[in-house]
């Protein structure tokens, strides 16, 4: 029996904008803003405040924020802190875990099983955290943030209480834009802020958890910019050492 080749198909997959639209990332005093006012929403936006101020403040993921314990912190009195990753816990079908359970404990996005990351966490971080702790204590198994029955944190229920925010926050056409419509977009913008504040994108890709290649493709405009800022410093310095 004569097998024919398979047909060749002349066909390139279309190209994805994976970019990020700056225009709905929210900036400093915004970010701030949702994050004062989802503490605002009764004792469940107060548990989760801090857990906003991971995303924001430390990039992290929503699934790393939730699997956060309290000794994965150093928070001391006074400077910065510092929380140690190693985890995350995304919801999946129970049906695709070892414990039946609908949560999975995993190791970090695309890392090695045991692979840690640190993150350097600014003051008000530190005070977001230490006041959580003061107020709610910790899970049985260490947990800082748990749902209101004191299982897993549901994405829906941290989702109710940042669209409760942003109603408080927006105006009525910001709330029907894609402005900061997701908790997401804390990281997005925590990454954008280290980007503009002149911190090198290797040590961003790092504390981001992110690859160099994956930082340059999501993140392009904020990186052009910083790019920028660094050959207008440069420029100068060569100015003045020319007029010497």
């Amino acid at each position: 029996m004569r097998l024919h080749p398979p047909f060749k198909v002349d066909w390139t997959p279309p190209e994805t904008d994976d970019e990020i639209d700056f225009r709905f990332v929210p900036g400093p005093k915004l970010a701030k803003a949702l994050i004062d006012a989802a503490g605002e929403q009764g004792e469940r936006g107060r548990h989760l405040k801090a857990f906003f101020g991971c995303l924001y403040y430390a990039a992290n993921r929503p699934g790393e924020a939730a699997s956060l314990r309290e000794d994965d912190f150093t928070i001391p009195e006074e400077g910065w802190g510092e929380v140690l990753l190693s985890t995350s816990m995304p919801r999946v079908g129970s049906g695709w875990t070892d414990t039946g359970e609908s949560f999975d404990t995993r190791g970090l996005k695309k890392r090695a099983r045991k692979a840690t990351r640190p993150v350097p966490i600014p003051p008000v971080l530190v005070r977001l955290v230490r006041e959580h702790i003061k107020e709610f204590g910790a899970a049985e198994d260490g947990r800082l943030f748990r749902a209101s029955q004191g299982g897993h944190l549901l994405s829906k229920e941290y989702g109710e209480v940042w669209k409760a925010a942003r109603l408080a926050v927006l105006t009525e056409s910001e709330a029907a834009s894609p402005l900061a419509d997701v908790p997401y977009s804390l990281r997005h913008a925590g990454v954008s802020l280290w980007l503009a504040s002149g911190v090198s994108p290797a040590e961003v890709a790092r504390r981001a958890g992110h690859s160099i290649a994956v930082l340059f493709r999501f993140y392009a405009k904020a990186i052009h910019r910083n790019q920028q800022h660094s050959n207008e410093r440069i420029e100068r310095a060569l100015e003045a050492a020319a007029e010497e």
